[in-house]
């Protein structure tokens, strides 16, 4: 059985929420980690665990509201063996969400669309700002 992961989001890290149980995969937050390899390792490792016997549909979520250079790539990392999960005879889907108005998060959703192999659908929600 693959023990869920669930860490809550701190200043610099994302909301990460990996559980097949529930159906729920989720990466929410800022992601500006001092070491973003060392930092996602435990989710690639959980992710080529769950690629192994995914479930017949899964939606993986992405709202991530700020994440720099080095986290962007480790993001990729993830798309990437998202994109072996199809191989499998099971369909994945990215949901790639941003705040109204924040156009360079939508940016970085459009320029992961053009790359990824997946069925990848970019929204937008509305602003919490008053």
């Amino acid at each position: 059985m693959l023990e869920p992961i669930n860490l809550e989001k701190t200043k610099n890290s994302p909301e990460i929420i990996l559980n097949k149980q529930e159906a729920e995969f989720k990466i929410a937050g800022r992601s500006i980690v001092e070491d973003p390899k060392e930092f996602y390792s435990p989710i690639y490792n959980w992710l080529e665990e769950y690629i192994k016997t995914p479930l017949k549909n899964t939606e993986f979520t992405f709202d991530l509201e700020y994440f720099n250079s080095s986290s962007a790539r480790q993001i990729m990392e993830l798309i990437m063996l998202l994109e072996k999960i199809p191989k499998t005879g099971n369909s994945v889907k990215v949901l790639w969400l941003y705040e109204e108005g924040d156009e360079m998060s939508k940016e970085r959703g459009d320029e992961i669309k053009l790359v990824s192999k997946l069925d990848f659908e970019i929204n937008e929600y509305p602003s919490e700002d008053f």
